[in-house]
């Protein structure tokens, strides 16, 4: 069916119901609007458009390079809409008519039909017939393809293409991966082409995770995509909010219920008609005590991506309202990032949104609406000067000075780190100072993406984590040098800026052991192993198909090294990784990773992951849910100081409240680990409208735990622990009880 027939079903069709408009119907038609426009061949992410062009110049020339040209790119397109076998015939035939004296023509043929094999044993192997072990790195067990025609194929491919050219790195990790697939790593491949897999947990200290996605019914697959875990309905238990890139995919909304299974309500919320949203976050703008939901769209696209954000009230009744337009929320900038905080400390959520500005076309500058606490935003990032114009890929929130406003901190694809320092005074006035050459973070230039603010080392001063997204080659070519330990500068490299606690930072990325590529997208903080030291997971790729390198994640040593540990644990998905959220999804103590997985066109969708911890160490842990009065309702910005003595030492650890990175949402129940601590001596809790601490002792562990701004006693709930049995999906058995959650 022709993808316009498909586009109006699924998206005009859904949106002219006869009987009455359905739920946010505005926001369905502007979405609708934003869909048609994006249907371009000048859009590279319309493969659609793209074979449409390309037919009629082949239609209508006679010019043999034009002809080839139009032939490849058809092939190409067809392949980013998951037609592997349509895209090999049409390059099969490209390669027939391509004399023997064009041997560079020849070869990037060859190229192009190795990828188009290695995508035709995924699709028959690692989507047709999906496992728990499909596409971990490295690939073994039932992740090795049952069908090896495409894996075959494209080791006969790249053996050719090496043959002539050694030092093709791209081709080499590919010819590896190859071999992977077809069960036949390490033992045959070549010697002079055969790569390492690298594991840096010798000691094992990190167990193996392992996929129950399929079992608990959450492997939705699509393409690229935001992720939410947390509570929607306040009944304590997490549930999952989903979005797609596509401006033809919906929202999708998985509520828990409470015994290890979760429904999809997507369509009786509200959400299941909104279309669009490379990346989602939940806040409480309204303070009423229900997690909203804000969707950020147009990311990467250019002039194609003016698509409108959406603001998405949660009515407390299980339904979502659009109150985009309502709110003065309405704009239309390309965008995927933004971060909620109450910038003036007046009790009540704003946000800044970073744009994306490419260079010499249309500005669009970042924005800051602050919260006029009826409902509606006023937007004043001009007046404040925070209206950065930049390719902005990342922003996050934190109080880095210690003063009591929190600052934000830019990444960019212009290479620019900015940190804009808050010097908002008491009686509103709402201002900004760019800090970054002060704060020492302007002597690089590199490309960079997610970021986030957090506490890696434990001295209660926030530090700055940004991921490098600097490449000229595919990654797989990365992926490669790196295995041979070949120079490849600050590709894909992870910067960790250490603060020095007088206004600046250093970098210690090469100190702390992060010196391996990782070329992230999503990405996301938890502690995998309750030792009260914050660990990260790393979601990787680009929109190239031949771009195959695995997620990544890395363990936190006492504050002072970090260990990749991605092999050891399993989760080295190839496939490409998005929004990440860190949280304990069957109530067992020990924080599991849920990850949106999929790429920006549709034959590079993929089934979402849930890896399940199984504990790395008999550690403890608390659960805080804490509640402003004063404060925002969701107590975002709060800061906690949690002490308690391990091995007869005294121990802080130090957390904000907040979702985690800036692609991919935890909850805002923050789960802290205490190490081997038996008792908590005492909870500190900085409350930022009015600057006090509360201070709460003798707190129980391995519980969960609710705190409310200004109250002098806490409260405990319960928790069923559910166990996402392996091998069957919705076999899932849980202890009895229900969550009693204080109100």
């Amino acid at each position: 069916m022709p993808y316009r027939t498909l586009l109006f079903l699924g998206l005009l069709g859904l949106a002219s119901c006869k009987d009455k408009p359905l739920p946010n119907q505005e926001m369905i038609d502007l979405l609708k609007a934003s869909a048609r426009f994006d249907y371009n061949h000048g859009n590279v992410f319309s493969p659609e458009a793209m074979i449409e062009y390309c037919d009629s110049i082949i239609s209508h020339t006679s010019d043999q390079d034009a002809q080839r040209t139009a032939l490849s790119k058809k092939a190409n397109a067809l392949l980013q809409l998951g037609q592997e076998q349509k895209a090999i015939e049409l390059l099969q035939a490209l390669l027939d008519r391509t004399s023997q004296g064009y041997p560079d023509q020849r070869i990037a043929i060859l190229k192009d039909m190795a990828v188009a094999y290695l995508r035709l044993g995924d699709r028959t192997n690692c989507i047709n017939n999906h496992t728990a072990e499909s596409c971990i790195f490295p690939i073994a067990g039932s992740g090795v393809h049952r069908d090896k025609t495409g894996a075959e194929k494209a080791i006969e491919l790249y053996t050719m293409i090496l043959r002539d050219n050694p030092s093709d790195l791209e081709s080499r990790w590919l010819l590896n991966i190859a071999y992977m697939t077809a069960g036949r790593y390490p033992s045959e491949v070549p010697p002079q082409f055969l790569l390492k897999v690298r594991d840096d947990d010798t000691m094992h200290l990190v167990k193996p995770f392992r996929n129950v996605a399929m079992n608990a019914g959450l492997n939705y697959k699509c393409i690229a995509g935001g992720s939410i875990v947390d509570d929607f309905n306040n009944d304590g238990y997490l549930d999952i909010v989903l979005s797609s890139w596509s401006l033809t995919e919906p929202m999708r909304y998985y509520r828990n219920n409470t015994d290890g299974t979760f429904t999809d309500v997507s369509d009786s919320s509200g959400l299941g008609y909104l279309t669009g949203g490379l990346n989602i976050e939940q806040m409480d703008y309204n303070n009423d005590g229900y997690k909203d939901i804000f969707v950020l769209r147009g990311g990467w696209k250019g002039k194609f991506g003016k698509n409108p954000n959406s603001l998405l009230r949660n009515n407390g009744d299980g339904t979502f309202t659009d109150v985009t337009k309502a709110s003065g929320l309405l704009s239309f900038h390309p965008s995927q990032t933004a971060v909620w905080a109450d910038f003036n400390n007046d009790g009540w959520l704003d946000v800044f949104i970073g744009n994306e500005t490419t260079p010499g076309e249309e500005i669009h500058p970042c924005q800051l609406f602050i919260n006029n606490r009826n409902g509606t935003f006023t937007e004043m990032a001009a007046k404040a000067g925070c209206a950065v114009v930049k390719f902005v890929k990342g922003v996050t929130s934190a109080d880095y000075d210690n003063d009591g406003l929190p600052d934000i901190f830019l990444s960019t694809l212009n290479g620019n780190k900015i940190l804009l320092r808050n010097e908002s005074d008491k009686n509103g006035a709402i201002h900004f100072e760019d800090v970054s050459e002060k704060a020492g973070l302007t002597h690089n230039l590199t490309r960079t993406f997610p970021t986030w603010f957090w506490d890696y080392d434990n001295d209660g001063w926030p530090d700055i984590l940004v991921c490098g997204y600097e490449f000229t080659q595919s990654l797989s070519y990365y992926a490669a040098a790196e295995a041979i330990q070949s120079p490849i500068g600050n590709a894909g490299k992870v910067f960790l800026f250490r603060n020095k606690h007088d206004g600046t930072f250093e970098e210690v990325s090469a100190r702390v052991g992060l010196n391996s590529t990782a070329f992230a997208m999503g990405a996301n903080f938890g502690d995998i192993d309750n030792d009260g030291y914050l660990d990260f997971y790393l979601g990787t790729g680009n929109p190239q198909l031949k771009s195959a390198v695995p997620n990544k994640l890395f363990k936190n040593i006492e504050g002072a090294h970090f260990l990749d540990a991605t092999t050891a644990a399993r989760v080295g998905n190839i496939q490409k990784g998005h929004g990440v959220s860190f949280a304990d999804l069957d109530n067992d103590g020990n924080e599991d990773i849920y990850i949106k997985m999929g790429g920006a066109y549709t034959g590079d969708a993929f089934e979402n992951a849930l890896y399940l911890n199984p504990g790395q160490a008999k550690n403890h842990w608390i659960n805080l849910l804490l509640q402003g009065t004063m404060s925002n309702k969701a107590a975002i910005g709060a800061r906690i100081k949690l002490t308690f003595r391990e091995h007869n030492k005294e121990r802080s650890v130090f957390r904000d409240v907040t979702s985690g990175g800036s692609f991919g949402s935890n909850p805002l129940r923050q789960h802290i680990g205490i190490g081997e601590a038996t008792t908590i001596g005492q909870v500190e809790i900085f409350w930022p409208v009015t600057g006090k601490t509360q201070i709460l002792r003798n707190l129980p562990i391995d519980t969960n735990i609710k705190i409310i701004e200004g109250d002098s006693i806490f409260s405990t709930y319960h928790l069923s622990r559910c166990d996402f049995q392996s091998g069957v999906k919705g076999l899932v058995s849980c202890s009895p009880g229900n969550s009693n959650i204080p109100k």
